[in-house]
C-alpha cells in the first residue's frame, strides 16, 4: 500500500516521502522534500498526494451563498429488494399465473407478513407501483377460477425435478387458527397443540429433501393429522406419474392403514416413532439384541402381512427359520 509519510531529520526539518509498505518494512519510493515551517510542510504534503494520484480532481463541496434550505424527500424505492423478490418469483416459474396483482400481494407479504388489506401499505413504503386493493382481493377469486394452485404446483415440480432429486419427499402438517367465533365448512375447532379453542384449518405440506415445497393441501380443522398424508402424497404421485418414491413422516402419521395404503400405491416410507411404540418385528430385535444402536445402524426385519409374528416367543428361540433378523 502506497502512502505519504513524514519523517523528522537530524537537522530538525521534516522530510516528506512517498513510501510503500512491504511486509513489515516501509520502502521509500520518492523523497518529496524537507519542510522547516508548517506552511512548507502543508505544501509538500499536497505535492506528495498529487504525485500519488496524478490527474485526480477534487469535488467542489463549497456551499452556495444564500440561505440554506432543508432537503425534501419526494419519493423512495427499495429497488434492490424488489428486484431480488421479483427475480426469484420468475426464476421459480411462478409468473406463469400471469397475474401482477397476485404477485404483488404475495411478495408484499414476504416483506412483511401482514393482512391482505395492509399489503398495499407495504408496497407503498418500498416504492412499488401496485394494483388497487380491490383488484388484489379479486385475485383471490381468480386463484380458484383459474387453478393457480395447479399452475404453481407444476412450477414447483419443474424446479425441484430440475435442480434436485425427488426420490425422497417429506410430509408434515401444521394448523392455522382464525380469531372468529363461528365455524364453517372448513374452519373447525379441533386438536390444537397450543390448546386453542378457535376455529382452525389443517395445512399439509410435501417438500423435497432440501425443504422445497412440492404439494400443499388444506383440510378441515377437526380432521385427524394422519388422515391427511395419503391424499397429498397420492395426488402428487399421480399428478407427475412418479413411482418408487420414499415418503418420510413423523410419528403422528403412523397408522397401519396409512402404511398399508402407501404400500399398495407402490410407495416406500420412512416413519419416525418412539422406541416404546416400535412394531412387533422391531420389538423382536429389542428383545433378543437389546435397544442400543450404533450410528448409521440398519435393522432389517420382516413383517407378516397376516397372522401373528412369533419371533418374540421364547419357546421358539433357536428353531430353524425363527428369530430376530438384524443387519
Amino acid at each position: 500500500m502506497v502512502f505519504v509519510r513524514k519523517v523528522p531529520t537530524a537537522s530538525g526539518a521534516t522530510a516528506v516521502q512517498i513510501a510503500e509498505r512491504v511486509g513489515d518494512r516501509d520502502n521509500v519510493i520518492e523523497h518529496v522534500g524537507s519542510a522547516r515551517t508548517p506552511a512548507e510542510l502543508v505544501a509538500l504534503l499536497e505535492v506528495a498526494r498529487a504525485r500519488m494520484h496524478p490527474g485526480q480532481g477534487e469535488l467542489e463541496l463549497t456551499m452556495p451563498a444564500g440561505p440554506v434550505r432543508q432537503g425534501v424527500i419526494t419519493g423512495k424505492r427499495c429497488a434492490l429488494l424488489w428486484q431480488v423478490l421479483t427475480s426469484g418469483f420468475r426464476e421459480l416459474g411462478f409468473h406463469a399465473v400471469g397475474d401482477d396483482a397476485f404477485e404483488q400481494m404475495v411478495l408484499a407479504r414476504i416483506v412483511e407478513p401482514t393482512s391482505k388489506a395492509d399489503s398495499v401499505r407495504v408496497l407503498e413504503e418500498i416504492g412499488v407501483e401496485h394494483a388497487s386493493l380491490r383488484t388484489m382481493f379479486r385475485s383471490l377469486k381468480r386463484c380458484q377460477d383459474r387453478g393457480y394452485r395447479d399452475t404453481l404446483a407444476a412450477a414447483c415440480y419443474e424446479h425441484a425435478s430440475t435442480a434436485g432429486d425427488l426420490s425422497l419427499v417429506l410430509y408434515d402438517v401444521t394448523t392455522l387458527y382464525f380469531e372468529a367465533e363461528d365455524e364453517d365448512a372448513l374452519r373447525k375447532v379441533g386438536y390444537s397443540k397450543e390448546r386453542r379453542v378457535d376455529p382452525q384449518v389443517l395445512v399439509g405440506l410435501l417438500v423435497d429433501r432440501n425443504g422445497f415445497p412440492l404439494q400443499v393441501g388444506c383440510f378441515e380443522g377437526n380432521k385427524a393429522e394422519k388422515a391427511t398424508i395419503i391424499p397429498i402424497v397420492t395426488a402428487f404421485a399421480a399428478r407427475h406419474s412418479i413411482e418408487g418414491m420414499v415418503v418420510v413422516a413423523d410419528a403422528g402419521m403412523l397408522s397401519a392403514a396409512n402404511l398399508r395404503e402407501l404400500d399398495e400405491a407402490g410407495l416406500r416410507f420412512i416413519v419416525g416413532s418412539r422406541v416404546s411404540k416400535a412394531p412387533i418385528d422391531l420389538a423382536s430385535h429389542f428383545r433378543w439384541h437389546g435397544d442400543a444402536f450404533t450410528d448409521g445402524q440398519v435393522i432389517d426385519t420382516l413383517t407378516p402381512r397376516r397372522g401373528r409374528n412369533k419371533d418374540n416367543d421364547p419357546a421358539l428361540r433357536g428353531r430353524a427359520g425363527v428369530g430376530a433378523r438384524g443387519a
